[in-house]
C-alpha cells in the first residue's frame, strides 16, 4: 500500500493535518489509520449501564476518530499562553496567528460563537487580587466552549468532509511498528486489532504521528526501539475535585474556566488546575492494561449541581531514572486497585482527617458524587507524598480565591493522570532525526489540548503541501 501521507491517529492533531492539505488543494493520498472506530460507531456503554463496561480491545471514550476530544468537555484554548509548549518550538506570535485561523474552522463547522471569559475585566480584576494574595497566577485565556455533544457533532462534520474529499480512513487498525532504516522512516506495520498476527505494511513520503495522549507509551517504546530523539517531559499527576456550582458560581460566569498556577511550599512543584467544567460530570477514561482514569465532562443542555476541575502536580526526573510515564502508570495503577478496578474519591476534610472515606457519608453529603461508580476510599495511600501534599497546598490556596473550596465535603477523585511527558526533539518545521517523520500533538509532548494539537495539524499540513520541511 503506497501513499504520500500516512498518518497514525485520527484525533485534533492527525484532522487538522488532513484537513489543511485538503484547504491547499494537495491533490494526492492520503491515509490515516486509528486504532478505534469512526465516531458515529463509538458509543461509552455507561451511559446506559451506568456501569464502565471497560470496552476491549479499546476504550471509545478514549479511541477512535477525534480521540479522546469527541466525548471531551470540548474547551478551544484561544490563547498561545495555554496548552503546551510549542511557543517554544515556532514562537508566540506564529503560534497566536494559526490558533485565530483554526477557531475560524472550527467557527465554519458549527462551533459556538460565544466566547467565555472576555467580559466583566473589573470583576475578573477582583479574582485575580485574591489569586495574588494566595500565591497564586491567574492565567488569562479566553475559552470558545464546544460542549461534549456539540463536539461530536463537529467532528462528525470533519470526519465526513475529509472522507468526501477523498481521504482514506482505516479503522479498528493499529500501528504495530514504524518502518525506519538507515534514519529514514519509510512507512509503517499495521494490523487489524481483531487479528493482529496478519499485519500489512502501508508506505509513504511523510509519516505524521499523531497518536494521542492515548498513544504516548507507544510512541515512547518506538523512540527507544528506533532511536529517535526525545527527552524526557513532564508527568502531570494530580486529582479532579468536585464542588458545589454554588461554590463555583463567580467564576464559572465570569471566566467558565479558571486556569491558576502555583509553586506551594514545601516542594514547589508546578500545580495547576486543568479543564475547569461547571455544571460538569466527572468521567472515567480506560487506557492500556486496565488503567482507569478520571476525567470530566460539560455539555451544552445537560447540567449537573456540581463543577468539577483537575489539580495536577507536575513533576521532573533526571538521572538515572528517565522514564515518566511508567512512573505514572504505577501511580494510576495503585489507586485502581484500592478502588478494585475503579476510580477512588475521597472527602477532603477526611483526607486532612487522617480517614478514610465511607459510602454513607457520601450519601449525607452536599456534595454528591456525580461519577456515581466512583468508590469512597483512601487516595492517600495511592498517590506519592510530595503530589499530596503539593495538592493539599494548592487547595488551601485556591480557599482564599473561592471561598469553599476547601470544604470538608470537597470531593477529589484519583487518579488524573496526563500522558505527555516524552518530548520529541523536532525543529519548527516538525521534523525529526528521523528523514520522513513528524511527530504532532499531544503524544509528542509539545501540546496539551485540542486548540494546540489542531494547530500542530494546520501547520503540518501546509509544510507538507509547500514541501517546506
Amino acid at each position: 500500500m503506497k501513499y504520500d501521507v500516512l498518518i497514525v491517529g485520527t484525533g485534533p492533531a492527525g484532522i487538522f493535518t488532513a484537513l489543511e492539505l485538503l484547504r491547499n488543494n494537495y491533490g494526492k493520498k492520503i491515509m490515516m489509520i486509528e486504532q478505534g472506530r469512526s465516531l458515529e460507531r463509538r458509543a461509552c456503554a455507561k451511559f446506559k449501564t451506568k456501569d464502565c463496561a471497560k470496552c476491549r480491545p479499546y476504550c471509545h471514550i478514549t479511541s477512535g476518530f477525534s480521540g479522546a476530544g469527541a466525548f471531551s468537555d470540548g474547551k478551544l484554548s484561544l490563547s498561545y499562553e495555554v496548552g503546551g509548549d510549542l511557543p517554544d518550538l515556532i514562537g508566540s506570535k506564529v503560534t497566536q496567528e494559526i490558533i485565530d485561523y483554526t477557531d475560524k474552522i472550527y467557527l465554519d463547522f458549527g462551533a459556538d460563537e460565544k466566547i467565555e471569559g472576555t467580559e466583566n475585566a473589573e470583576k475578573i480584576k477582583d479574582i485575580r487580587r485574591r489569586a495574588i494574595q494566595s500565591g497564586l497566577k491567574l492565567v488569562d485565556c479566553p475559552i470558545r466552549h464546544l460542549g461534549t455533544e456539540k463536539a461530536r457533532e463537529i467532528y462528525l462534520q470533519l470526519q465526513k468532509y475529509l472522507i468526501e474529499n477523498g481521504v482514506e480512513i482505516l479503522y479498528n487498525t493499529v500501528c504495530l511498528d514504524l518502518n525506519i532504516s538507515g534514519g529514514e522512516c519509510s512507512g509503517a506495520k499495521c494490523a487489524d486489532v481483531s487479528n493482529l498476527n496478519k499485519p500489512i505494511v502501508i508506505n509513504a513520503e511523510h509519516i505524521v504521528v499523531a497518536a494521542g495522549r492515548k498513544g504516548a507509551h507507544w510512541l515512547d517504546k518506538m523512540c527507544r526501539i528506533h532511536n529517535i530523539d526525545h527527552k524526557p517531559g513532564t508527568v502531570d499527576i494530580g486529582v479532579r475535585v468536585e464542588v458545589r456550582n454554588e461554590i463555583m458560581e463567580e467564576v464559572n460566569e465570569l471566566l467558565y474556566e479558571a486556569k491558576l498556577v502555583g509553586y506551594p511550599k514545601p516542594f514547589k512543584n508546578k500545580v495547576r488546575t486543568f479543564c475547569q467544567n461547571p455544571g460538569g460530570f466527572v468521567s472515567q477514561e480506560n487506557y492500556d492494561d486496565n488503567l482507569a482514569l478520571v476525567n470530566g465532562h460539560s455539555y451544552k443542555e445537560i447540567k449537573s449541581a456540581n463543577t468539577n476541575i483537575a489539580i495536577l502536580c507536575s513533576h521532573n526526573f533526571s538521572v538515572p531514572f528517565n522514564e515518566p510515564i511508567s512512573y505514572a502508570q504505577k501511580v494510576g495503577k495503585l489507586a485502581n486497585m484500592l478502588a478494585d478496578g475503579h476510580i477512588l474519591v475521597q472527602r477532603y476534610g477526611d483526607i486532612l482527617d487522617g480517614k478514610r472515606t465511607w459510602a454513607n457519608e457520601l450519601e449525607l453529603s452536599n456534595v454528591r458524587p456525580t461519577l456515581k461508580d466512583a468508590v469512597a476510599g483512601d487516595i492517600s495511600a495511592a498517590l506519592p507524598y510530595r503530589t499530596l501534599i503539593n495538592i493539599l497546598s494548592f487547595i488551601q490556596a485556591m480557599d482564599k480565591v473561592v471561598t469553599g473550596f476547601a470544604s470538608s465535603e470537597t470531593l477529589l477523585y484519583a487518579p488524573e493522570i496526563k500522558f505527555y511527558s516524552n518530548k520529541i526533539q523536532m525543529d519548527d518545521r516538525f521534523n525529526t532525526n528521523i528523514k520522513n517523520l513528524h511527530c504532532l500533538g499531544d503524544s509528542s509532548g509539545w501540546t496539551r489540548g485540542l486548540m494546540m494539537a489542531s494547530v500542530m495539524g494546520v501547520l503540518m499540513g501546509r509544510y507538507i503541501n509547500s514541501r517546506e520541511l
